[in-house]
């Protein structure tokens, strides 16, 4: 499974730091992708990393903003958010795809339970 922490309340200008753990399989198998789902929109990509950090990419929207990384020994993948802003709100979710690092969520077949960045003043 994977497992989502780090989410919570943040001033405008403010920094997360998002976790997502994996277990019951190895994560190095696999590429992750951070997707976000605002109320009442589509889930939308955010980020991804390759199995071996080779390959990483980023939505318009965060780039220079986010950062993702990954520690295949300690099977955890972290997008560092910084400068947020109102838009950023949203359920996050990670999810793990067997192919290639992708922004969209149809290659993925496994999803954590999201955690939730609110950005508010």
């Amino acid at each position: 499974q994977l497992v989502e922490s780090g989410g919570g309340l943040v001033h405008p200008g403010g920094s997360l730091n998002l976790s997502c753990t994996a277990s019951g399989f190895l994560l190095e198998g696999y590429a992750i992708g951070w997707f976000r789902q605002a109320p009442g929109k589509d889930r939308e990509g955010v980020s991804c990393i390759s199995s071996t950090s080779s390959t990483i990419k980023y939505v318009n929207s965060v780039k220079g903003r986010f950062t993702i990384s990954r520690d295949n020994a300690k099977s955890i993948v972290i997008l560092e958010m910084n400068n947020l802003k109102p838009e950023d709100t949203g359920v996050y979710y990670c999810a793990r795809n067997y192919f290639a690092c992708s922004v969209v969520p149809g290659p993925y077949e496994l999803w954590g339970q999201g955690t939730q960045v609110t950005v508010s003043s």
